[in-house]
């Protein structure tokens, strides 16, 4: 036995302190290391619920993934960021047959989820991203419920979403209220570990990869390296070993890019005005102000950041762990382990940093950020969205969108008439024909309409508003 611990440390007047012994320079890991993936994940049996961790393509276990895909193992309850692409990461168990019951927040560029869903071969239940993320994070915690002013008023909160149709179109099941989601597996994707099991990971690759490994009854986790303790310091570690069960040195990972983006050598010609989409933009790029802290949602959002003059700093926030999101990368430093929300390849500032989903999310639902920029599907006069992502309403909310569906039909509408997603929590709308503020008793007034346009022009569909007394041309940014 070695010294003790508290050898030559002498204790109060009067107590008697009686040394404990030293701890083995190797304590035996709670997690116990497999050669084989299969083996790490054969015992996940048919109608198990499962995590698997990742956003898009970024940070997926794509060795545990596989060893799933050989065991055959069906009627799985997969939670998920959303399903991936066809046949690979998540979409290979999907194509297999192997779930069937989906609960995520995307479907992603996945069609085949789409097909399943409606001839009635799958349930899917979407849920906002930053409620899922609530959700995985209430059950690692053991809070078996939780209020967020995100939900309240929707079907996330009150259920009656359809989760299940038959072939014919009629729905067969619909969502209950949601509670806080557990799992009884978590597929985890982690860049390295140590012996003891203490995991970190790399760059925006971490997303949902910690609550998923600390909200299920048994977690297993791949990783691209082990190495002994003490390769990263304790304070560096992302998700301590008392979450870990299981880990896998993964023998090949792909890390497949959904979207390669590329820094242009050359700024391109500038896009016509003519363009409704590029009117959005550069009217949405005005929104922003120097020092603010802003979180874009994906399309025009992201675009407009391309319009940000290079005299201003915004702190840009991505949902999935990023704040000082960076513009495209040259081709020689794309990395698979940094995506924006668009799962386009980016960089990130000097100044920036990485996190993980939930505290993405408790960022802007505990209104940490200056401004949240989205597009939407319908906004009411009354600024209920339907969208699936919205903020507390601390933060102020833009939402960029075309005036009117593809099909003519109006956006911007009394009362909306798709699924609630955001109970009045819009404060500006910008579209390719006009800009509104909105009021939560009010409703909405015209501030800005584009050249050449009529008040009567924005109202041919309707929608009743107010129009400012200082009512002037729709504003671009300086090219």
């Amino acid at each position: 036995r070695g010294p003790s611990l508290w050898a030559g440390t002498p204790g109060p007047p009067g107590v008697s302190v009686t040394a404990p012994r030293a701890l083995p320079a190797l304590a035996r890991a709670r997690a116990k290391f497999y050669a084989d993936p299969v083996e790490a994940v054969k015992d996940i049996a048919d109608r198990a619920k499962i995590m698997v961790s990742g956003f898009g393509l970024c940070g997926i276990p794509e060795n545990l993934i596989q060893a799933l895909f050989r065991t055959r193992v069906k009627e799985l309850i997969m939670v998920s960021s959303n399903v991936g692409v066809d046949g690979f990461g998540p979409g290979l168990l999907l194509e297999a047959k192997q779930i069937a019951c989906l609960i995520c927040s995307y479907v992603g560029e996945n069609t085949l989820c789409e097909r399943r869903y409606l001839a009635g071969e799958l349930e899917l239940e979407l849920t906002p991203q930053g409620t899922l993320a609530e959700h995985i994070r209430a059950g690692g915690t053991g809070v078996p419920a939780f209020y967020t002013p995100t939900a309240y008023g929707t079907l996330a909160q009150e259920g009656g979403a359809p989760i299940r149709s038959a072939p014919n179109g009629h729905i067969t099941i619909m969502s209950q209220p949601q509670e806080a989601i557990t799992a009884d597996f978590a597929l985890v994707k982690g860049w390295k570990a140590d012996r003891a099991g203490n995991v970190i990971f790399r760059k925006s690759a971490r997303n949902f990869n910690v609550p998923m490994c600390k909200a299920a009854e048994t977690s297993v986790v791949e990783v691209e390296e082990i190495v002994n303790v003490g390769t990263f310091a304790p304070e560096d570690i992302h998700v301590p070993n008392i979450y870990v069960d299981r880990v896998i040195q993964g023998e090949k990972h792909e890390k497949r890019i959904e979207h390669l983006a590329l820094r242009k050598e050359h700024d391109e010609k500038a896009e016509s005005a003519d363009d409704p989409g590029a009117r959005i933009v550069k009217r949405a790029a005005l929104e922003f102000e120097d020092g603010m802290y802003a979180n874009l949602g994906i399309g025009i959002p992201l675009l407009a950041s391309n319009c940000i003059s290079p005299d201003m700093t915004v702190h840009l926030h991505s949902e999935h762990g990023i704040l000082g999101l960076g513009p495209f990368p040259p081709k020689d430093e794309v990395d698979a382990d940094l995506v924006n929300a668009g799962k386009q390849t980016v960089s990130i500032f000097p100044r920036g940093c990485f996190f993980s989903s939930d505290d993405s999310f408790a960022m802007i639902r505990g209104g940490h950020l200056d401004l949240t920029m989205l597009e939407a599907m319908q906004v009411s006069k009354y600024s209920d969205l339907a969208n699936w992502m919205i903020p507390r309403k601390k933060t102020r909310v833009v939402v960029t969108m075309a005036h009117c569906t593809k099909a003519n039909e109006p956006k911007i509408l009394e009362k909306r008439t798709m699924p609630l997603t955001g109970k009045r929590c819009v404060d500006r709308i910008i579209t390719d024909k006009a800009v509104f503020d909105v009021h939560k008793k009010k409703g909405l007034t015209l501030i800005e309409l584009w050249d050449g346009l009529t008040v009567d022009d924005v109202t041919e569909h309707g929608q009743p508003f107010a129009v400012s007394p200082n009512l002037r041309p729709m504003q671009q940014v300086a090219a």
